[in-house]
């Protein structure tokens, strides 16, 4: 898959350096929030209650400090992507039970399911790399971030 999936749903408008949140259902609120600021969400509440939804049915929480909170629905057009970091991690119920420290959240429309499939594959095979993961922990701006993602930064 090309990169430019990543580049393209990647924007320094919703990317955060430093979460806030301190809890499971906080962080991804947060995440919503940053897409719900940048004025691409045409029902915040209905995308939270999607994403906690899917939440409750199983972790997101990944290995290597990544969690990728997602949920599909029709109120939205095109996929979506916010992505926070927590240095000092969050207790997400990750598969290693190491907190997350990435956060990584989709939403895509529900009638469509390639783009949000090609980008979760591509996404967590950047993130495999531990460089990468501290290439992206280390970033102090959105800008900073989107690079790393990008993998405009060697």
């Amino acid at each position: 898959m090309p990169l430019s999936l990543i580049s393209e749903a990647i924007v320094p408008q919703h990317l955060k350096p430093y979460l806030e949140a301190t809890d499971k259902p906080s962080v991804i609120r947060e995440l919503l929030e940053i897409l719900d600021r940048a004025g691409v969400l045409s029902d915040s509440q209905a995308a939270t209650q999607v994403v906690l939804e899917r939440e409750s049915c199983m972790s997101t929480g990944l290995e290597h400090g990544i969690a990728i909170p997602h949920g599909k629905t029709d109120t939205v057009d095109r996929l979506l992507v916010a992505v926070a970091l927590k240095p000092e991690g969050v207790d997400f119920d990750s598969a290693d039970g190491a907190p997350s420290r990435i956060f990584i959240l989709t939403l895509s429309p529900a009638s469509r399911s390639g783009p949000h499939i090609r980008f979760l594959a591509e996404i967590s095979r950047l993130l495999q790399d531990d460089k990468q993961r501290q290439r992206l922990l280390s970033c102090a701006t959105p800008e900073a971030m989107a690079a790393v993602l990008a993998r405009k930064i060697p």
